[in-house]
């Protein structure tokens, strides 16, 4: 929601106090079309031949997150704290033997099941029950388990933050583009340099949006 509000407001202040300082819209609209077929197209285009598939799907999946909003809420947190709680109460009650079931076949632990979103997230279920399944083994030293939850989570967290990792790359290239879009905006221009001086100004004026969209988007 957040976003859409802050899109507006930029878009309203920048065009805005452009037409309000005398611009001419139409010349970015006429321009538009164009220049955002090279710029983004050229981008795009880029990002797919440098990333793989796994990359752009998750970046695809990343900007659609940015609109619906964080996955995880404060009531999601207490009960992960409340899942965890019943798990490590169970073997310290009854036993290693009588929590292994749950963490072996999640799935078809009553409660993995009382907590619906978390068992539905592979990912969280895997790794609790992965770590689960260590403190079964007794070790001796505590903070190896320790040691191989940072590593597993610094794993995952540089696995997922490469979508995002991506696309700010393709964003900081967006500039270098837009120059491109502008050159070529003028190289149009000088084909036209026998127009008048109203015709080669709006051209101009055309190449330059190349400059402004490149740096803009980025």
């Amino acid at each position: 929601m957040f976003i859409i509000i802050g899109l507006i407001v930029v878009l309203g202040m920048v065009f805005g106090g452009f037409v309000l300082s005398g611009g001419k819209f139409e010349i970015i609209l006429h321009a538009l079309p164009h220049e955002l077929m090279v710029i983004f197209g050229g981008a795009v285009g880029a990002f797919i031949i440098a990333n793989q598939m796994g990359v752009i799907k998750g970046a695809l999946g990343g900007i659609v997150k940015a609109f619906k909003g964080p996955k995880w809420t404060k009531e999601d947190y207490k009960d992960l704290l409340a899942l965890l709680f019943l798990l490590i109460k169970t073997m310290r009650t009854k036993g290693v033997v009588a929590v292994e079931q749950h963490i072996e076949k999640p799935e078809e632990s009553k409660i993995f099941n009382h907590f619906s979103k978390i068992s539905a997230d592979h990912h969280v279920v895997s790794f609790i029950c992965d770590y689960l399944r260590m403190m079964t083994m007794n070790f001796e030293d505590p903070h190896q388990m320790e040691d191989a939850m940072e590593k597993d989570l610094e794993r995952h967290h540089a696995e997922a933050h490469e979508p995002q990792h991506s696309l700010q790359t393709m964003a900081d290239g967006l500039p270098a583009v837009g120059i491109v879009a502008a050159v070529l905006g003028i190289i149009k221009t000088m084909a036209s340099i026998n127009e008048p001086v109203e015709v080669l100004g709006r051209l101009v004026g055309g190449a330059l949006v190349g400059t402004f969209l490149g740096i803009f988007l980025s």
